[in-house]
């Protein structure tokens, strides 16, 4: 099977193309398109042409495509899922929730693009401001990149497609290099609603050459970008006067506090951590117990790592399959292996078996191990004792990330100080650090990156502000 790019509407050859295998079983998926830079510099230009079309949409004919795109997913959602498992091994039951969260997301967008306001300024708060009248315009910012991660191929790239077209602006998908046919997925979607030719388009290839084509170019007014530090720091530093939003890494603590329901707890620790393999940036990777529920937890916890199903990811009951590639399960494997040598026990896993790594905890990790001060992004969960609930704050907060956070406690004391002292973007108060819903804030300090994500937020940052004083003088 061959697929093509999609270009101002069209479905365009590349002169080259690369093969795209299952991280589970390495199954051919598909021949993917290899953009060359002649239809890169196609796409920005398409894009630009749309500019004037997308600025003169209504609010309402705006929130008309994204419901467009909602009604679309309803009636494909099974096909939309079946291609995130191919494409990423997450299995089934995680990739069907994720196509609700898309819907929900898009629906959200639609609802934020009516509420898209300014506001009146009140000019005569000012000696010199008598007899002015002001208020404030939101405009479309123009050209969008969307560089967009593997993990989730369809929701994270609705937090950006969503409140760019919900803004005014076309984009520009860039999708990960494991994940294309999510996104042309999407394109067939969009193909079928009103949105303007040229205001959504998808490149796919190397993402380096692709990403950094579009960070340098003058015609492209924002980039927004979920990936690794690393990459996003790059970004940061070429993009000149560009607007940029980042959402990288993470290694997200939880502190548990005595005296609450440790059972209870387990259940939502065992999916912060395991969910789509550990490959969530928000992802459960520290756990930090007090003392006297400390052994209570870790075997509760066990008990239900025991539990979980590892194999198919098309099979509704798998609860843990593949890594995204060999190269990354073998990259955690070393890892554990390190934190060992340092001193950490494995309590369960550890293992590969059937290039499968296998759910793992980890314990009395020293943190200077990788497992630990770095981001796992794998089926990894480090569990260490602590003396005080002040203890675990000051081991969440030693860290070079700070994207979200988690406290179990019935103390209303101790939850406060944890919400005003953990150095993170979002803290979770009786939940994991894994927690998200698709209007909140999104987003972190630290090397976590900047600005935020969920719609009203992203929407926001993905227009400009224009001032307009009247003198009625």
């Amino acid at each position: 099977m061959e697929k093509a790019l999609y270009l101002n509407g069209n479905w365009v050859k590349a002169g080259e193309y690369t093969g795209l295998y299952s991280p589970y079983d390495g199954e051919f998926l598909a021949n993917i398109p290899v953009a060359s830079a002649g239809q890169m510099e196609e796409a920005i230009q398409f894009a630009k042409n749309a500019e004037t079309s997308m600025k003169q949409l209504t609010s309402l004919e705006k929130s008309n495509i994204l419901l467009q795109i909602c009604y679309q997913f309803e009636h494909r959602k099974e096909e939309a899922a079946r291609i995130i498992v191919k494409e990423t091994a997450k299995p089934m039951k995680f990739a069907l929730a994720e196509i609700d969260r898309t819907i929900e997301t898009y629906r959200f967008a639609a609802e934020e693009v009516k509420r898209l306001a300014g506001e009146l300024v009140p000019m005569d708060a000012a000696k010199n401001g008598a007899n002015k009248f002001a208020y404030t315009l939101h405009e479309p910012i123009g050209t969008v990149a969307a560089i967009t991660p593997f993990n989730f191929p369809q929701n994270l790239v609705a937090h950006k497609v969503g409140p760019a077209i919900a803004a005014g602006n076309p984009v520009i998908l860039k999708p990960a290099s494991q994940t294309p046919l999510s996104a042309l997925f999407l394109a067939e979607l969009i193909h079928n609603t009103e949105l303007p030719k040229g205001a959504f388009q998808v490149l796919t290839g190397s993402g380096s050459q692709i990403g950094d084509y579009l960070v340098l170019h003058e015609d492209i007014k924002m980039i927004t970008f979920t990936g690794s530090p690393e990459v996003g720091k790059s970004i940061k530093m070429k993009a000149d006067l560009k607007r940029v939003s980042l959402e990288l890494g993470s290694n997200a603590g939880c502190i548990i506090d005595n005296e609450v329901d440790l059972p209870a707890i387990a259940k939502k620790c065992i999916v912060g951590a395991f969910s789509n393999q550990g490959q969530v940036c928000i992802s459960l990777q520290r756990t930090y117990v007090m003392e006297d529920s400390y052994q209570p937890f870790i075997d509760e916890f066990k008990k239900l790592t025991k539990a979980l199903k590892i194999g198919n990811p098309l099979s509704l009951e798998t609860d843990i399959s593949a890594m995204i590639n060999k190269k990354e399960t073998q990259r955690a494997k070393a890892w554990i292996d390190e934190a060992v040598n340092l001193g950490a026990t494995i309590e369960y896993g550890g293992e590969i078996i059937n290039e499968v790594l296998q759910p793992t905890i980890l314990a009395n990790v020293p943190s200077e191990a990788r497992i630990s001060c770095q981001e796992a992004f794998a089926p990894v969960v480090i569990i260490n004792k602590i003396s005080t609930v002040e203890d675990g704050i000051s081991e969440i907060n030693n860290s070079i990330y700070g994207l979200q956070a988690g406290i179990f406690t019935n103390n209303i004391s101790k939850a406060l100080k944890a919400s005003k002292s953990l150095q993170v973007g979002g803290v979770i108060i009786n939940d994991i650090p894994t927690f998200r819903v698709d209007q909140m804030p999104y987003g972190g300090v630290k090397n976590s990156g900047t600005g935020r994500e969920g719609i009203k937020y992203a929407l926001e940052e993905m227009t400009e502000m224009k001032l307009v004083v009247w003198n009625e003088g």
